[in-house]
């Protein structure tokens, strides 16, 4: 009798096992697929590493020696470094919506639909792509700042943090701009408003410039931006700047889930 009222726990168990295992076996291809991509479009990698370079070289060195910015002990180009990084990740992951419109108008989006896969793994494996893109800039901006003399941490499980911090942020953005293209379902459309909402994501954070130098409208923006957590964490690993690491990650791992959740629940409209 108790085997029996034993048995449909254990299955259940069983099948939400088997069904884990296969959402991150999807997730994983769907990576695979993407950095395969990436490994083809090598020339991709390197026009997007002129972008942070040129805030490095040229935004940084500059703001370093005339002292406009004030960051207490830290030069103003270590405390940019963890910013640059950010918004590397940002400006890979809020078009990722094009490329889903692409894959539509391919039929390559309606040939997934139709597949096992559950859509939170189409997305998720998008959203994580966007990550191990964003990862190939931080490579890039770290050698850079090393030749610049940034100080920043060697510490492997700070290093291990701050891979978490982009993939969960280049997640969330990569999502939001796969809600903004199920709704607007025109590349277009989806250009304009990732180009509208990039900089003012970028500008509304403590990438640049400390909070308490924001006034208060753009500090209380400033709370409501992922960007800023995702930042504030990198700046608390890389160059050991004051940060709540428990809020930061709390922050990004809620964002990043309800917007893995809110994209593949428009990805059925987006396939229509």
């Amino acid at each position: 009798m108790s085997a029996r009222l034993d048995a449909p726990p254990l299955a259940s168990v069983d099948t939400w096992g088997g069904g884990l295992r296969m959402l991150f076996a999807r997730v994983g291809a769907m990576c695979l697929v993407e950095l395969q991509k990436m490994r083809r479009d090598k020339a991709e990698l390197l026009f997007r590493a002129v972008q942070p370079a040129l805030w490095l070289l040229v935004f940084g060195v500059t703001f370093t020696k005339i002292k406009a910015i004030p960051t207490g002990d830290v030069p103003y180009l270590d405390y940019l470094t963890p910013g640059v990084i950010a918004q590397s990740a940002l400006f890979i992951s809020i078009f990722y919506g094009i490329q889903i419109i692409w894959d539509r108008d391919a039929g390559i989006l309606a040939k997934l639909m139709v597949t096992p896969t559950p859509r939170a793994a189409l997305v998720t494996g998008k959203a994580f792509a966007a990550g191990m893109r964003a990862l190939s800039q931080v490579l890039v901006v770290l050698v850079l700042s090393a030749i610049l003399g940034v100080t920043l941490t060697h510490n492997p499980l700070k290093l291990l943090g701050v891979v978490a911090a982009v993939l969960l942020g280049s997640a969330f953005f990569c999502c939001l701009s796969i809600i903004i293209a199920g709704l607007v379902l025109s590349r277009d459309r989806m250009m304009g408003i990732g180009q509208a909402i990039m900089m003012p994501l970028f500008f509304a954070s403590n990438a640049l410039y400390p909070v308490a130098l924001m006034p208060g409208w753009l500090q209380a923006i400033n709370h409501a931006n992922p960007l800023s957590y995702q930042v504030e964490a990198l700046r608390g690993l890389l160059i050991g700047s004051p940060a709540r690491l428990w809020l930061d990650y709390t922050v990004l791992v809620g964002a990043a889930a309800l917007a893995i959740g809110v994209a593949s629940a428009l990805l059925s409209r987006l396939a229509k």
